[in-house]
């Protein structure tokens, strides 16, 4: 692997007598292996001689722009979803010879890409588009690859930011008593959860994850009186749990936090703790698991491997709970139609 990386990398898009337009990547670094990569695009007037600069060709408004990492993929997402299909226009068509190549796929995704979300869904809806079965095989598809991705990223020794990306997308795996994580994350400025959710009452709750690889261990090295008891890294982020849970608490009648967290409201919060692996243990950890998550009222402690098992058992309970399509007697064994 190379451990020196390109930092920038620069592109000239279009090169005219007197204005040139560029492009340019270039790497943020972070201690915590963060990945942070922006994109600058300007349009610049040439310098005519060697007493003047080149400069931005406007500067009200500014012709230079900078993206930084979030906002950057997301114009990646959208120009690879909304190209093909916009450049298209009105010669997107869908060959009923052909369903399955990418020119059907483009066709469909200019549909379903169209800015009038709202008339979309109605007639969607009203002319009963796509059957039932089929949003409900598409859910199971999707979770089903939200697990084989769960399994991989558990077999790498990865940082807690993919992680925070996976729960933010996958929150049903905690469970129905949660409808949402918010895209707020900060509870003041010192104290940054994982994430913040509200939970199926309306109220607010808290999550925090912690790696599953590197060196954090889940029992201490050596038993109490011959019991397992909470290691030093898992006391820690107890603590830190905790911490945050009574800082959400204090900002509860913040008009502020109000609005950064959508006017969720805050009443006694609960914390989701996600910490180690318990794939090895025995029944005597499983047991001492048991004794350690009833002695907390506010504080749930699940490893990774009970968010395995969670997300497998509802992904179960979907299989066993799904209508047949009538008009397929012959169903894949992992696809639900």
């Amino acid at each position: 692997m190379d451990r020196n990386p390109i930092d920038h990398l620069a592109k000239v898009l279009r090169d005219k007598k007197t204005v040139i337009t560029r492009a340019l990547f270039w790497r943020i670094p972070h201690h915590s292996g963060k990945e942070d990569v922006r994109l600058k695009l300007g349009r610049y007037r040439k310098a005519q001689d060697s007493t003047h600069r080149e400069g931005p060709e406007a500067l009200i408004p500014k012709s230079e722009l900078t993206l930084d990492d979030e906002e950057f993929k997301n114009l990646i997402d959208f120009i690879q979803e909304n190209y093909e299909p916009f450049r298209a226009g009105a010669k997107a068509f869908i060959p009923l010879d052909k369903p399955f190549d990418s020119h059907t796929a483009n066709a469909v995704k200019g549909l379903f890409n169209h800015p009038e979300k709202r008339g979309l869904l109605d007639f969607i809806a009203q002319h009963d588009i796509i059957p039932e079965h089929l949003i409900l095989a598409l859910h199971h598809k999707r979770r089903m690859e939200a697990i084989a991705r769960f399994e991989r990223m558990l077999a790498d020794d990865l940082t807690e930011q993919p992680w925070q990306e996976w729960f933010q997308k996958n929150s049903w795996v905690l469970g129905t008593e949660f409808v949402r994580v918010l895209d707020e994350r900060a509870i003041d400025t010192r104290h940054i959860s994982d994430f913040l959710m509200q939970a199926y009452d309306g109220f607010l709750d808290v999550g925090e994850i912690k790696r599953p690889e590197g060196r954090l261990m889940f029992w201490a090295d050596k038993l109490d009186h011959g019991n397992y008891v909470p290691s030093s890294d898992l006391t820690k982020a107890i603590m830190q749990a905790s911490r945050y849970i009574y800082e959400v608490e204090r900002e509860a009648n913040s008009v502020k936090f109000l609005e950064r967290v959508d006017h969720v409201k805050t009443i006694k919060p609960r914390c989701i703790l996600i910490f180690g692996r318990s794939n090895d243990w025995d029944s005597e950890r499983s047991e001492s698991y048991r004794i350690l998550n009833s002695s907390f009222h506010n504080l749930t402690v699940l490893t990774y491997d009970h968010v395995l098992d969670r997300a497998r058992r509802l992904l179960k309970h979907d299989e066993e709970s799904q209508p047949e399509d009538p008009g397929d007697s012959e169903r894949p064994v992992d696809v639900p139609f």
